[in-house]
């Protein structure tokens, strides 16, 4: 019996020997994430600190891979308890929408899917598409929310969010790699935070989109009828609060410039 109990013993070391091996292959093979957590912090604290119009509040961001999956989650404020709670798990599902319908020739905002979600839009029914995993958004203990190991990281997220604030993150090459989504102000001044952070990343490479200007910038073409009905000339507006946040919007591919390739 000793025999056998020493046999077992040594298998069972073997075995974890090799389980630990396994994983720190997995780990060693592992990408790094698109944005550190240090990197999107700082560029979001810089980003915000500027005139964004709004109500000029903190944000959260979060950054998801291609796949959906949730890479980095930060915020701007000196604790978790500076911005919205709620905008955390907005974030996230701002970058998942953006990345979810953007393709390697076109961009998309979530800023460009308000009105096309809209009854009688091209796109009705988006919004109910995808729903959030909440077991993700709502993982984990609150204390570790928006730090390097935040609960969300790891996980796919899920949810459609169809005002500003998510734009998808193309690199130096060209590649689609994810997406950025950014929440805790209106949604305008989110497009506006989302496009200076993207821009500080280096990571707006854009091929193309559906605004005006040939990218996935914000487009405020809304008119409202004698009835109080919305309508967007292009099918892809979106509704700003004043006219400052559409003097910003509308100066940011000249502002900070969607850099293209050669």
């Amino acid at each position: 019996m000793k025999v056998w109990h020493r046999f077992l013993a040594l298998t069972a070391v073997c075995s974890g020997l090799a389980v630990a091996s396994q994983g720190s292959n997995l780990a060693a093979s592992k990408p790094p994430p698109i944005v550190s957590h240090s990197v999107l912090t700082a560029a979001l604290k810089q980003v915000v600190a500027q005139d964004n119009a709004g109500f000029h509040l903190h944000m959260w961001a979060t950054v998801v891979d291609r796949d959906g999956v949730v890479q980095t989650v930060a915020f701007s404020g000196g604790d978790r308890g500076d911005q919205w709670p709620g905008s955390r798990v907005i974030s996230a599902q701002k970058a998942n929408t953006a990345n979810a319908f953007s393709l390697p020739g076109l961009a998309l905002s979530t800023a460009n899917l308000y009105s096309a979600v809209q009854p009688g839009g091209s796109l009705y029914g988006l919004q109910h598409s995808n729903p959030v995993n909440t077991s993700v958004a709502y993982a984990g203990s609150p204390s570790a929310y928006g730090t390097a190991k935040d609960p969300m990281v790891g996980g796919k997220i899920g949810g459609v969010n169809i005002f500003g604030g998510g734009l998808p993150l193309y690199n130096a090459q060209g590649k689609l790699v994810g997406a950025v989504g950014v929440s805790g102000d209106t949604s305008a001044t989110d497009h506006i935070v989302a496009w200076r952070l993207r821009h500080a990343l280096q990571l707006d490479y854009v091929p193309g989109g559906v605004s005006p200007t040939g990218d996935d910038n914000i487009i405020h073409d809304i008119t409202t009828d004698a009835a109080g009905h919305e309508k967007s000339a292009g099918g892809f507006g979106h509704p700003s609060i004043d006219a400052r946040q559409r003097e910003i919007a509308a100066a940011l591919p000249t502002t900070a410039p969607i850099r293209r390739r050669p």
